[in-house]
């Protein structure tokens, strides 16, 4: 367990306190490229702190403290110009950099004082990655935004998916390197919920938490299986500070907004069949997944990160680690708050914390920490894609509906759906008659 005290330090988010400099160390993704399409200004809180990003005129990505410089105005509710984001309050223009470009009347009154290079807006660094729009709040040199493997993998259907999670980042991130967690409340449960048997599914025998460049691996034996399996062989990975890779397939950001809520990102690849390739998706589809039934009121259950929601938000909004009692499945745990303490101390003596990625040319891309090549990356004829699709996706959890296609968030819409199928060569009908009902 951890005193009230370290876990206070632990879960602080704001600017000036440890954990709040360590997190500014690192890039995170605050938005898609399509969310800007229908309106290019969206308020964003990261870090504890209020902001608006926008895209201008020009295409330039802007990240700007929320309030005007001026007197306070919502800069969410101004609009772009060609070069910058116009006040909607008096009228005064910022760049991306936090340059006073205009101020209408103060130009005109005074011309020749330049009052308004005086003043800037704070603002923040954004690159577009993968359809993703990334924000760095810390000091300079930035870092560079990580280039994983999984964004360069080609021939298969993307999409960006939002949660918003009413929780502490930390019970989330912890969450990355807790295997045991897959046996229960993805497996066991699922199956408790589908069926009125208690029939459980295979067991962790052994569990394994190595370290590697970015952050942390473990390996897995269950029931049934050794160690030629891929449960052993391929790690499922924590990127510091908060990120989740548990497969070749899609990757999981557990973005800080604030003490009490988190932002979950989950970017995601489904490769498609032989037959269908080469195929180029122009645009990711975005789109918001619920956590609440609005029928019933209740946390939805049935698929796999709305259990892992159930899971952090009923720790309370912020986990009271006082209270804990660890045991050996906690290993991994363990070592990710040791890593932190590590890092907040590296950091208040002005190094980098792990996984911050600094050399462009050893990092073009980050390749996962093995020889073997994904098997998202093979090109599989369409009956041997089927398979192993419907294998993977259609029943991968009993509690949900087997005709939904995407399991890990419950709503995807009907039009991702619709693009999806389209990409991979199926019909509704096909997927409908091939699901398998729950027991």
């Amino acid at each position: 367990m951890l005193s009230a005290e370290k876990n206070r330090e632990l879960t602080q988010v704001a600017a000036g306190t440890r954990m709040g400099e360590l997190l500014r160390r690192y890039w995170y993704p605050i938005g898609a490229v399509t969310e800007l399409d229908a309106n290019p200004i969206k308020p964003v809180r990261l870090l504890a702190e209020d902001l608006v990003l926008y895209r201008d005129g020009s295409g330039r990505y802007g990240l700007l403290e929320r309030h005007c410089p001026h007197r306070g105005a919502d800069l969410s509710y101004g609009w772009p110009e060609q070069r910058g984001l116009r006040c909607s309050y008096h009228g005064w223009l910022f760049d991306e950099c936090g340059g006073c470009l205009a101020q209408p009347f103060e130009d005109t009154a005074g011309p020749v004082t330049r009052f308004r290079q005086t003043v800037r807006a704070k603002a923040y660094k954004v690159e577009q990655k993968a359809g993703l729009l990334f924000a760095y709040l810390g000091p300079d040199p930035a870092p560079l935004c990580p280039n994983w493997e999984l964004f360069e993998y080609q021939d298969g259907f993307r999409q960006i998916v939002f949660a918003d999670i009413p929780c502490n980042w930390l019970q989330c991130a912890e969450n990355n390197v807790d295997p045991i967690h897959f046996e229960w409340l993805h497996n066991n449960w699922s199956i408790v919920q589908a069926t009125s048997t208690r029939e459980y599914g295979p067991e962790h025998l052994r569990i394994q938490v190595e370290e590697w460049e970015f952050g942390f691996g473990y390996r897995r034996v269950l029931t049934g299986t050794d160690e030629d399996h891929d449960f052993w062989k391929r790690t499922r990975l924590h990127l510091m500070p908060g990120v989740f890779m548990p497969s070749g397939n899609h990757l999981e950001y557990r973005v800080p907004v604030d003490e009490r809520n988190t932002l979950s990102v989950i970017w995601s690849f489904d490769p498609v069949p032989h037959e269908h390739r080469p195929y180029m998706q122009e645009r990711i589809p975005h789109w918001h997944a619920p956590i609440i039934d609005p029928d019933t009121g209740q946390w939805i259950s049935t698929h796999t990160t709305n259990q892992d929601t159930i899971a952090w938000v009923g720790q309370g909004p912020i986990a009271d680690r006082s209270r804990e009692h660890l045991g050996r499945s906690d290993v991994g745990v363990v070592k990710l708050r040791q890593q932190l303490q590590k890092d907040m101390e590296a950091v208040a003596r002005g190094e980098d914390p792990m996984g911050v990625v600094r050399d462009p040319e050893k990092y073009k891309v980050i390749r996962w920490p093995h020889e073997e090549p994904s098997e998202v990356e093979k090109s599989w004829p369409m009956a041997e894609w089927k398979q192993r699709w419907y294998q993977r996706h259609a029943l991968a959890a009993l509690s949900r509906d087997p005709s939904d296609v995407f399991p890990l968030y419950a709503g995807q819409p009907a039009d991702v759906r619709r693009a999806f199928l389209e990409a991979v060569g199926l019909s509704e009908e096909e997927v409908r008659a091939a699901a398998v009902p729950a027991p």
